[in-house]
């Protein structure tokens, strides 16, 4: 995953209209370290033309607040430039990986 560092460079990303997964999570998030290596790895390997990205919540508040994330883990997918869906907490990632492949296939081919 790609580590964000400002809203800028996040924003510029989503307008590209690729397929974006955004990763919300924290330092200290035992949850968030377990899952986000078998999202990046599903996602990968299910959609490669996914971008996928992290932001560490507690160190850029201003992109975690201009995104109304409340809550850790959460993931945020966009295609064409539009939220599509976002999942919070405690999620199946083989559940998220079959909610993502109709859209997926729809408007990458």
């Amino acid at each position: 995953m790609i580590q964000i560092k400002n809203l800028e460079e996040i924003q510029n990303n989503i307008n590209t209209g690729k397929p974006t997964l955004i990763y919300f999570s924290g330092e200290n998030c035992a949850v968030c370290k377990v899952l986000k290596p078998k999202i990046e790895e599903e996602v990968k390997k299910n959609f490669p033309l996914f971008e996928i990205f992290e932001i560490k919540t507690d160190l850029y508040k201003e992109i975690t607040s201009h995104f109304t994330v409340f809550s850790i883990p959460t993931t945020l997918v966009y295609f064409d430039k539009n939220e599509f869906f976002r999942k919070g907490r405690n999620m199946s990632v083989s559940l998220f990986i079959e909610e993502l492949k109709r859209p997926y296939n729809l408007l990458t081919k």
